[in-house]
């Protein structure tokens, strides 16, 4: 989990962000980057904080060449836990049960594992018909 000093200005947790993912990434090697689609919030304040983390996220991920894959949040809870409209806890409960954990996750820990498995089923049925999902 990345983790920022609560003293550190915005536009430094956001370098410190892209930073850190970027490490991730040259440590693990992924191939791909799945990203949940931005979500309809209340708070304009909020909105502004969460697309400016999904940018560093994006960039990261792009400098590194990794195609990126944009799910909606409907599809991931219906990946997770079979419908739509699910509870953040109903997803905690499943990636839990699904992938075997010893403890319940964290919601935001239990979100990016559903977004994990969404892709994994989507990439999985484009590949089964020889086409492959279009990206964010």
């Amino acid at each position: 989990m990345i983790q920022n000093p609560a003293k550190l200005l915005t536009s430094g947790c956001l370098v410190a962000i892209r930073e850190q993912l970027s490490e991730v990434i040259k440590k693990f090697g992924p191939t791909s980057c799945a990203v949940e689609s931005t979500i309809y919030v209340q708070s304009y304040k909020t909105a502004i904080t969460l697309g400016s983390v999904r940018g560093a996220v994006l960039i990261a991920a792009a400098e590194h060449g990794l195609p990126i894959y944009d799910y909606a949040p409907r599809e991931v809870k219906q990946a997770a836990v079979g419908k739509g409209a699910a509870a953040k806890e109903q997803v905690a409960f499943m990636m839990r049960s699904m992938l075997r954990l010893r403890e319940t996750p964290p919601s935001d820990a239990a979100d990016a594992l559903a977004v994990g498995l969404a892709h994994i089923q989507a990439t999985a049925g484009a590949l089964s018909v020889g086409r492959e999902r279009e990206r964010a």
